[in-house]
């Protein structure tokens, strides 16, 4: 019972499990299984220092075009406190407009290339900043910039006039 217990475990260890073993792993040309506790470690032939496991490619990050507020204070450090313009986009998840105009503003913002930021705030979570910013319906963008609000529209737009809104902020 405990020799299949051990090989259904090496059969299914994936390559992270294999990169974790320790580098002083015994390699042998046959993988073999002892009955005792202690010694259960199998040698695993596959890897001798002429074959090597394929690496994975680099994780390349990519800037994020936008952001979940989390609180009130976070509003404040990362849209007023904005060096950059700051679309803020309040939505609701269930909303349909909102799930529509949310990818194509998060497009539009891409297209800048980082001149702008865009926040998005959940008018459920986060009812206090939808009363202060006078939200009355979703989905409602508000342009910022310097804590100051720019333009504001409500309901959804086509990715002409997103273009068009986004540059004008930048544009001011």
């Amino acid at each position: 019972m405990a020799h299949r217990l051990l090989v259904r475990r090496f059969w299914t260890l994936t390559v992270k499990d294999i990169r974790r073993l320790p580098a002083s792993t015994t390699v042998s040309s046959s993988c073999s299984f002892s009955t005792s506790l202690q010694s259960a470690t199998p040698r695993l032939s596959f890897l001798s220092p002429a074959r090597t496991l394929p690496r994975s490619l680099p994780h390349t990050s990519r800037r994020e075009v936008s952001f979940n507020v989390q609180d009130h204070e976070d509003f404040t450090e990362r849209v007023i406190n904005s060096e950059l313009p700051v679309l803020v986009d309040f939505h609701a998840q269930w909303c349909g407009p909102c799930k529509i105009l949310g990818p194509r503003l998060e497009k539009a913002v891409a297209k800048q290339k980082g001149r702008v930021a865009m926040a998005k705030v959940d008018i459920d979570d986060h009812t206090d900043l939808a009363i202060e910013y006078g939200v009355s319906a979703v989905p409602t963008v508000i342009a910022m910039r310097g804590g100051d609000v720019i333009d504001q529209f409500v309901g959804i737009k086509d990715d002409d006039q997103l273009d068009s809104f986004v540059s004008k902020l930048i544009g001011q």
